[in-house]
């Protein structure tokens, strides 16, 4: 499915934090000042994928109109050095003068979608691999329950998750019908929460919380909420973003490897795997400091672990791949195998983790090369007839949009 099986992911947040500020993580790395050099040396550690976000606030500074130089300078970058791509088209953050809870936030992102299609036809194509909104559950319980992020509210969450699917779920339209070779695939964290023993009952809340991890994916594939759209086929590839903070005691602590109560990552893979029979890969992982490389061989192994019983887990993204200044506090995370730029673009290499992914590369790409290839046979995944009968791109990016929904760009 991928170039490469272990991928590098760049720090792509665009949103605002509670003070206010504007986060671009892209920027803040000097990633787009510098992507030629970054792709070079990803290239020189076997890494032939990448995944970066296209930066809607950047594009769509004023309404309706569209300037994806932002985002050319890293596609033109990534295929001058041969760098596969998995574009995110929303990561987080959106433009000032779009209201994520609104119902014109579906059209807006439609129309920013369209015109992102357009852009990629113009130039052959650059990339068919698209998670068409990032972490759709955090986003919501984040920006929607706790303000978090934006768009900063309480007690909205569920509200803001539904308006969320329906404007990824018209993307996926879009993408699907306006390009070729399309593949759609949706990063959400996964967890593992137990119940305090300390509290009688707890491990009922626990659960209820622990499960309410798929309700995006079942909103995209209709099995719940069928009245926001969802379709079996949107649900493509699917992205687990895991790192050592996602698994707790309910309402309370971290759990960490060595505790009981921790479940290990090949586990909650398998889990995964039965309930939706999808391909899928290790969208996001990662951790800080000395920690780096004992957490990715820690990854690697559960990732072999699950090859051994026949799951299709196609990749592992390094997330970050470059160090990067926290959400928070600006304080310098070291998290990623590089570090930040000096004003020529070199970047100082974090050791341990380079020998860390050395030493996994080949085992895992020979591994997963025996697992079911379920990315060209997926006798569970059928399609409705409206997109079975799906027209062929359009053959000029001026010709006007097609989608079953009619009057939806309204």
């Amino acid at each position: 499915m991928f170039r490469s099986f272990v991928q590098a992911g760049f720090e792509c947040s665009t949103h605002k934090i509670r003070n206010g500020k504007r986060l671009d993580l892209i920027r803040s790395t000097q990633h787009d000042r510098f992507a030629r050099e970054d792709y070079r040396r990803l290239r020189d550690f076997g890494i032939h994928t990448a995944r970066i976000g296209a930066r809607w606030h950047l594009i769509e500074d004023s309404p309706g109109i569209y300037n994806f130089e932002s985002l050319a300078v890293l596609l033109d970058a990534a295929n001058a050095i041969g760098i596969e791509v998995l574009l995110d088209l929303m990561h987080f953050g959106w433009p000032e003068h779009v209201q994520v809870l609104e119902p014109s936030f579906v059209s807006s992102f439609g129309r920013f979608t369209h015109a992102l299609a357009r852009f990629l036809k113009r130039r052959r194509d650059l990339c068919r691999i698209f998670a068409p909104m990032n972490e759709i559950s955090f986003l919501s319980w984040a920006g929607g329950d706790v303000a978090a992020l934006n768009p900063h509210t309480r007690g909205r969450g569920n509200e803001l998750k539904r308006n969320l699917v329906r404007a990824a779920i018209l993307a996926s339209d879009i993408l699907l019908n306006e390009l070729n070779d399309v593949r759609l695939f949706w990063p959400e964290p996964v967890i593992h929460i137990v119940g305090n023993p300390a509290i009688i009952g707890d491990e009922i809340e626990a659960e209820k919380h622990r499960l309410a991890q798929f309700e995006a994916w079942d909103m995209l594939c209709g099995r719940l909420a069928p009245e926001l759209g969802g379709k079996p086929e949107y649900l493509d590839v699917l992205g687990l973003n895991f790192y050592d903070r996602n698994q707790w005691l309910n309402n309370s602590t971290i759990l960490h490897r060595g505790n009981p109560s921790y479940r290990p990552f090949h586990q909650i893979i398998e889990e995964i795997w039965r309930r939706y029979r999808r391909p899928m890969f290790v969208s996001e992982t990662g951790t800080e400091d000395c920690r780096r490389a004992e957490w990715f061989n820690y990854i690697c192994e559960e990732v072999l672990t699950a090859h051994s019983a026949n799951i299709p887990v196609h990749g592992i993204c390094l997330y970050p791949i470059l160090n990067h200044p926290g959400w928070d506090d600006d304080r310098h995370c070291h998290n990623g195998l590089f570090d930040y730029a000096d004003e020529s673009g070199n970047r100082e290499i974090y050791w341990p983790l380079a020998q860390s992914l050395l030493n996994n590369h080949e085992k895992l790409a020979r591994s997963n090369q025996f697992t079911n290839d379920s990315t060209r046979y997926r006798p569970d995944l059928f399609f409705t007839p409206t997109v079975g009968l799906r027209l062929p791109a359009s053959s000029t990016s001026d010709e006007p949009l097609r989608a079953h929904q009619e009057g939806f760009l309204s």
